[in-house]
C-alpha cells in the first residue's frame, strides 16, 4: 500500500468519527431547526416556530425530530417576584438574628435569666397600673354616689343641679380609668409577646447549638 493510500484511509476514518460524534442520540442529523410547545391559559396545547409575546407559560423546546431538548420557565408574576424577595429578606433577617443570639448569649441559662428580669419589670409596671386603677375606680364609685343627689340623676324634683366641679371630676376620672385600662392591656400584650419571643429565641439557640 502506498503512502498516499494510507493518508486517504486515515483521513476518511477521522471524518467518519467526527460525523458520528455530531449525530444526536436518535441517529438523525440535527438540522438546527427548533420548535416550541406550550399550553395557554385555557389549557390548549400549541406548537410553533415562534412564541407569541402573550405566551406566559412554560415552553418546551423541540428539535427537528420533535424531541424535547430544553424547557424554559415562564416569566414570574409580580406576586411571585414579591414572594421571592420577601423570602430573601426573611432569610437575611433570620441569619442576622442567629448571629445576634450566638454572639450575645453563651447558654440557655443566660437567656432565661434576661427573660425573667424583663418579665419582672413588666409585671411590676402592671401591678402599679392595677393599683392606680383600683384607686380610680374607688374614686369613681364615690363620685357616682355623689352625683345621684343632683339633677339629672336624682328623682327628687327639688334636687339641685350638679356643680361644674363634680361634672368635671366625673369626666376626668372616667378618662383616667380608660387610659389606665388601655395601658394595662398594652402591658399584658407586651408580656405575652415577650414570653413568645424568648421562647422562640431559646428554641432557636438550642437548635443552633445542637442541644435539647
Amino acid at each position: 500500500m502506498t503512502q498516499d493510500s494510507k493518508t486517504v484511509r486515515s483521513t476518511l476514518a477521522v471524518s467518519v468519527v467526527l460525523a458520528a460524534a455530531l449525530l444526536p442520540a436518535t441517529g438523525y442529523p440535527d438540522t438546527g431547526r427548533r420548535s416550541y410547545k406550550w399550553v395557554d391559559d385555557q389549557g390548549v396545547t400549541h406548537y410553533g416556530d415562534h412564541v407569541p409575546d402573550s405566551a406566559n407559560q412554560e415552553l418546551h423546546v423541540m428539535n427537528a425530530q420533535g424531541i424535547e431538548t430544553a424547557r424554559i420557565e415562564p416569566p414570574k408574576t409580580p406576586e411571585q417576584l414579591a414572594a421571592e424577595n420577601q423570602k430573601k429578606i426573611d432569610a437575611e433577617q433570620q441569619a442576622s438574628r442567629d448571629k445576634h443570639l450566638l454572639s450575645t448569649y453563651g447558654s440557655v441559662t443566660e437567656i432565661e435569666r434576661l427573660r425573667d428580669q424583663r418579665l419582672a419589670l413588666v409585671s411590676d409596671q402592671m401591678q402599679v397600673t392595677t393599683q392606680f386603677l383600683e384607686i380610680l375606680n374607688a374614686r369613681m364609685k364615690k363620685l357616682t354616689a355623689t352625683s345621684m343627689r343632683f339633677r339629672p340623676y336624682s328623682d327628687d324634683p327639688k334636687a339641685p343641679p350638679m356643680s361644674d366641679e363634680t361634672a368635671e371630676d366625673l369626666v376626668h376620672t372616667a378618662k383616667d380609668i380608660w387610659t389606665q385600662q388601655d395601658n394595662l392591656r398594652e402591658k399584658q400584650t407586651e408580656e405575652s409577646n415577650m414570653r413568645q419571643q424568648f421562647d422562640s429565641d431559646i428554641a432557636r439557640f438550642k437548635e443552633l447549638k445542637g442541644s435539647h
